[in-house]
This record gives structure tokens, C-alpha cells and sequence, in this order.
């Protein structure tokens, strides 16, 4: 097998899909997934750990590069105030 050049990047971005009442889901980033150097495998760098135990793990999208990816579309961003995806 040909050795591949690690990537230096994240290519994936991994996420705690939080739901909320009358309001869409919340994409909460936790984390960034690097592929190994032979290709057979990730490691996934969480920042936190979802509640519910699911973690959704999404590729970054190419446009602006090293800038934060967008959620799947028809999410809604971070809740407005202080507080982040704190729930009340």
C-alpha cells in the first residue's frame, strides 16, 4: 500500500444536535475528525461530550477553507444571549 500524506486539516467536524421546542435543532460544534495517515481510520478531538451520547460527524465543506462549516442547511445558528445552547 502507498503511504498517504497525513492531512494536515480536520475533514470532518463533529456535533451534538440539541432539540428545542418550537424552535429548529441547534448544531452545536464539539469537535474536529482527522483521518489516520494509512486511510484505515479517524481520530475524533471532542471539545465536549453530547448528553444524549449521539455524536453527528458532518465533512467540512470546502468553501472557506479553515473557517468554521456551516450545519446542514435549515438549521438555526447559536441561540441569542449570554449563555450559548444552555437550556432553560
Amino acid at each position: 500500500m502507498a503511504e498517504r500524506e497525513q492531512p494536515r486539516q480536520p475533514t470532518h467536524r463533529a456535533y451534538s444536535v440539541i432539540r428545542r421546542e418550537g424552535q429548529d435543532d441547534y448544531w452545536l460544534n464539539i469537535g474536529l475528525v482527522f483521518p489516520h495517515k494509512d486511510g484505515g481510520g479517524f481520530n475524533l478531538i471532542l471539545q465536549a461530550f453530547p448528553l444524549d451520547g449521539k455524536i453527528v460527524v458532518r465533512e467540512i465543506a470546502e468553501e472557506g477553507a479553515g473557517e468554521a462549516a456551516a450545519p446542514p442547511s435549515g438549521r438555526q445558528g447559536p441561540p441569542r444571549g449570554g449563555q450559548g445552547a444552555r437550556r432553560r
